[in-house]
C-alpha cells in the first residue's frame, strides 16, 4: 500500500456517537468506535479511567487485537497481540447482518499487517487514543 492511499486511511477514521455502545460499570470501562471511510474498516477501543485496555482494527478482511487481559508480560509483549482474518469478505446467504462480525486468528502474528496497521495510525500522532496504540506497537 503506498504512502497516500495509508494517509487516507488514516484520515478518514471517525469517531461515532458512543452511546449506544456497551459500558461495563462494573470495571468503568467505556468503549469508543471509529468507523473508516471504506466497508469493513473499523477501530474498536476499551478505555479504563482513559488508558486503552483493548482495540480491534478490522481491515479489508484481516483484524488485529490487543488487550492488557491476555496473558502478558514485560518480556513477552507478543502474548498481548492477535491477527486474524475476518469473515467480512465472504459473500454467502448467512451473512446478512454486518453487526455479526467473526475473526479467525492467525497461528503466527501476521507482521505486514502489523507494519499496515502501525502506519495508519501513525497518520493520527497527536490524538491521545492513537499515541497510546502506537505506545503500544513500539513496546512490541
Amino acid at each position: 500500500m503506498n504512502s497516500p492511499e495509508i494517509a487516507a486511511l488514516g484520515a478518514s477514521l471517525r469517531r461515532i456517537d458512543r452511546k449506544p455502545l456497551a459500558t461495563d460499570s462494573k470495571e468503568e470501562r467505556t468503549r469508543v468506535w471509529y468507523q473508516g471511510g471504506e466497508p469493513y474498516f473499523d477501530l474498536f477501543v476499551e478505555l479504563q479511567n482513559e488508558e486503552v485496555v483493548w482495540f480491534q482494527l478490522t481491515l479489508r478482511g484481516r483484524a488485529i487485537s490487543w488487550s492488557k487481559d491476555r496473558n502478558c508480560s514485560p518480556v513477552s509483549q507478543a502474548n498481548c497481540w492477535q491477527t486474524g482474518q475476518t469473515n467480512d469478505l465472504q459473500a454467502d446467504d448467512l451473512m446478512f447482518y454486518s453487526a455479526s462480525k467473526l475473526i479467525e486468528g492467525d497461528r503466527h502474528i501476521d507482521d505486514a499487517f502489523l507494519d499496515l496497521v502501525y502506519a495508519i495510525l501513525k497518520t493520527r500522532t497527536g490524538e491521545n487514543i492513537f499515541d497510546q496504540i502506537l505506545a503500544l506497537f513500539e513496546e512490541l
